[in-house]
């Protein structure tokens, strides 16, 4: 990533942001957000970064009127541009992710009239944006599940509730349970996690059979009885490490990179965050995941993030 000053000259007003985006929205020209046709497509003068479809699908003569920014996650704000762009930007170079309220420090400043809640906003419409790989996963690829969650016994004393059950706090607080996520992760390549309600057979062969080519040179996974007949059923060559047996390397057949991953997500999660919601877990693993599959990309990595910001 570029440094921080770099960012700043190449971004200073929302026209030079609005530039961006239609560069990386509409590399081969602009196109209606609703029909997508790029006929028929007229820019107004009176209004830059404006135009007008009169393509049949968006009403002919009267046509559809859209800006750089319809369909998009900044569609209807009232924050600059420039400073979603600084909030995506922070979000990228902090390995472990950045707080909405260190965000709202940063970029608004405690004594600004902005409420912290508009931080937390843009930085979830950004996590939003930073959408998982389509491609599956090749080579050797490791797949495991890990609970995310902190202990009951943790929790504040009146949230406290049984260690099994509904665990219902004294003051009538639920005390939720952990929330199971599975991730696959190809060795030298693209990560993908995702929450699952049920760490059962059919869910994490289904998570294997939508993630994972068939060309696949290795499956590697641990004991958990959801993998049983994994290479069977889906004619997949699948190893297994047994953990409990204190097994967790045989030759090729390992977990390593995919606890990696696990470890720098809940380091995150309680070093930075404090607390994630189950509800909006799924966005912290897009991020998450966004920033590994781009790890490489350091020049591109915010360019990628921008180019998926069309709803």
């Amino acid at each position: 990533m570029q440094t921080l000053s770099a960012f700043d000259a190449q971004f200073p007003t929302d026209d030079a942001c609005k530039e961006y985006i239609v560069s990386k929205r509409w590399p081969d020209g602009v196109r209606c957000p609703r029909c997508g046709a790029k006929e028929k497509v007229y820019a107004l003068k009176a209004r830059p970064f404006h135009w007008l479809c009169k393509n049949a699908e968006c009403g002919g003569r009267n046509g559809y009127r859209f800006s750089v920014i319809t369909a998009t996650i900044f569609q209807d704000t009232k924050v600059p541009l420039k400073l979603w762009f600084k909030v995506g930007y922070l979000m990228l170079v902090s390995k472990k992710g950045i707080s909405a309220l260190q965000i709202h420090r940063v970029i608004f400043g405690e004594k600004s009239g902005s409420d912290y809640h508009t931080s937390w906003y843009m930085c979830h419409r950004w996590r939003a944006a930073m959408r998982g790989s389509v491609l599956k996963l090749d080579g050797e690829v490791e797949v495991d599940e890990t609970a995310v969650g902190g202990e009951a016994k943790n929790a504040h004393r009146g949230n406290r509730g049984r260690k099994t059950g509904a665990r219902v706090g004294k003051r009538g607080n639920l005390v939720p349970p952990k929330t199971t996520v599975i991730g696959a992760i190809a060795r030298k390549g693209n990560v993908v996690a995702k929450v699952i309600a049920e760490a059962d057979k059919f869910t994490m062969h289904n998570f294997v059979r939508e993630t994972v080519s068939e060309s696949v040179e290795l499956v590697a996974t641990d004991e958990a009885a959801g993998y049983a007949d994994l290479g069977r059923k889906l004619g997949l060559p699948h190893e297994t490490v047994s953990h409990n047996q204190g097994e967790y390397v045989r030759g090729v057949v390992h977990t390593a990179h995919i606890d990696s991953f696990w470890s720098l997500l809940k380091r995150g999660i309680m070093g930075t965050f404090h607390k994630v919601s189950a509800d909006y877990l799924p966005l912290y693993l897009n991020e998450f995941s966004f920033r590994h599959n781009h790890r490489k990309e350091s020049g591109n990595m915010f360019a990628a993030m921008v180019t998926t910001c069309s709803q």
